[in-house]
């Protein structure tokens, strides 16, 4: 249910015509009040997962390493901050990421070296197994969402995986929502900035029917609002929740909730998909980089 000016409107209705026999339950991972997963000299990182990704969330000093060396797929790092800079070696090549910005990153071994201090967000899907084991989180998710169907990649690129980067500087555009990019493992919508607390006369309660959502607050502070459907079982039913996030934080959304989210001031949010939407997907010009990954037919 969305206000006619959010360019969400316009997408195709979803409906299930299976009705859910459990629910899983949201989680709310504020790092801002748990210690982190991994802490040295220089470096603070927090681990936070849903059913199919986890977050890496570090705040770290120049010249900090993080290195995988069998990752199974492909991957995300996210640079927020402007003045933040990395090096990033994959398959014998060095790139320079610069602040802004995110990158794809291929399976296999990878090197990212901090050339600056600040924030470092990667992403990756719960097949990293050594990193989904240290998630904060890691016990919710023993058993499976019965709501959410195995997780496959979708098709990779012609001219097969490799680096690539994009600038998240890319000015908002009439009709289309936010700035996404997806790759074959991801969706990344990195949502316009958050200028002043949402207008509470247009909210927009939507939900979804077999995935989840991630909404990573970067800046600022946001007050998720989910609501569960009412089913023939009246066991399963779980009251409405309304959780106020401060940044930094990593919300999981599991479906079918119903669910919108209230910037409680200026603020930046970042919503996660794994793997890659197939509606947002399907509108002509919402992913920026549709012509470097193919759809899934």
């Amino acid at each position: 249910m969305y206000d006619q000016s959010d360019p969400r409107a316009a997408l195709a209705s979803a409906s299930s015509a299976r009705v859910p026999t459990a629910f899983a339950t949201a989680s709310y991972a504020r790092f801002y009040e748990t210690p982190p997963q991994d802490k040295a000299a220089g470096l603070s990182q927090w681990y936070a997962r849903g059913q199919n990704f986890l977050a890496a969330y570090a705040v770290a000093d120049s010249g900090r390493v993080f290195e995988r060396r069998d990752q199974p797929d492909e991957y995300v790092v996210l640079l927020p901050d402007a003045d933040m800079e990395a090096e990033i070696e994959v398959a014998g090549e060095r790139h320079v990421l610069p602040g802004n910005s995110l990158a794809f990153i291929p399976p296999g071994a990878s090197r990212i070296t901090l050339r600056r201090a600040g924030r470092l967000v990667r992403l990756f899907t719960t097949r990293a197994e050594d990193l989904a084991a240290q998630c904060v989180n890691a016990g919710q998710y023993a058993q499976p969402d019965p709501n959410i169907p195995p997780l496959r990649d979708w098709p990779a690129p012609p001219g097969g995986l490799r680096y690539r980067a994009y600038s998240l500087d890319v000015p908002p555009e009439p009709g289309r929502f936010g700035r996404i990019w997806r790759c074959t493992t991801f969706m990344i919508n990195y949502l316009d900035p958050a200028t002043e607390p949402r207008d509470k006369t247009k909210m927009s309660p939507h939900h979804h029917d077999d995935f989840e959502q991630g909404s990573l607050v970067l800046d600022g502070a946001y007050t998720h609002h989910l609501r569960w459907p009412w089913t023939p079982d009246m066991t399963i039913w779980k009251p409405d929740e309304h959780e106020y996030c401060g940044a930094p934080s990593l919300t999981i959304i599991p479906p079918p909730s119903i669910h919108t989210s209230r910037a409680e001031e200026a603020g930046q949010m970042v919503d996660i998909f794994c793997p890659p939407r197939h509606d947002f997907s399907a509108k002509p010009g919402w992913v920026l980089n549709a012509a470097d990954y193919p759809q899934v037919p």
